[in-house]
């Protein structure tokens, strides 16, 4: 398993810093809870940044507060509207010895034999699945082998997919996951005609060559 990113927070209080004074100042209030004790911390926007970038809101965290460290999920990220500024995070502690229910996304891998040989696509019908694991088992992606689907009538079902040990998905087994589809005739002829369209000349170029062409007969004849 991959090294938890880890960022250092310091515990604030919220009647003595205003959030707008420490955001100006380049930090972001935000709140740890879940186990025992709120507690009120402030980051540096740009490590908070970055480290959210890294783990999101499905790997886990590591904050340094003081002496203390909690390991946690960040669960509600708040943006301010237009600007797309931090303006506060919320932080879920967990514990290391209970099993957390989490979305994990399904990513794409492989190229079904279809494909392969050009009579269509292969697609996502289902995007994520719930699973249930201990914190040390969470993770944050589902792999979908594409090349599971051999034929057209293929499909791959939540059963197929294949998870790390400690990890259950939650998710109805039988529903579709992907599926493969034909490119069909009026599709394939659609991109013809486009094709055909940009590299016509435009109508009015057409129309002046056109014309040149009759005053050049006009100046021989005379």
């Amino acid at each position: 398993m991959a090294d938890r990113e880890t960022i250092v927070a310091e515990s604030r209080e919220t009647s003595a810093e205003k959030a707008k004074n420490l955001r100006k100042a380049g930090w972001i209030p935000g709140i740890i809870y879940g186990q025992g004790t709120n507690i009120n911390v402030k980051l540096d926007n740009l490590s908070l940044r970055r480290v959210l970038r890294d783990a999101g809101m499905t790997n886990l965290i590591d904050i340094q507060v003081g002496s203390d460290k909690r390991t946690v999920l960040a669960k509600d990220i708040q943006k301010h509207p237009t600007r797309g500024d931090l303006i506060h995070i919320d932080f879920y502690e967990v514990n290391m010895l209970e099993k957390l229910v989490v979305d994990a996304a399904l990513i794409m891998v492989g190229e079904s034999p279809p494909v392969v040989d050009g009579l269509g696509t292969t697609s996502l019908v289902l995007y994520s699945v719930q699973i249930e694991c201990l914190p040390d088992k969470l993770i944050s992606e589902i792999e979908v082998d594409m090349t599971m689907i051999q034929t057209p009538e293929d499909s791959i079902s939540v059963s197929d997919l294949e998870v790390p040990e400690g990890v259950e998905i939650l998710t109805d087994p039988e529903l579709v996951v992907a599926r493969f589809e034909y490119v069909t005739i009026e599709e394939e002829e659609e991109e013809e005609e486009e094709e055909d369209l940009m590299f016509a000349p435009a109508a009015d170029e057409v129309e002046v060559i056109g014309k040149g062409k009759a005053d050049e007969e006009e100046d021989d004849e005379a």
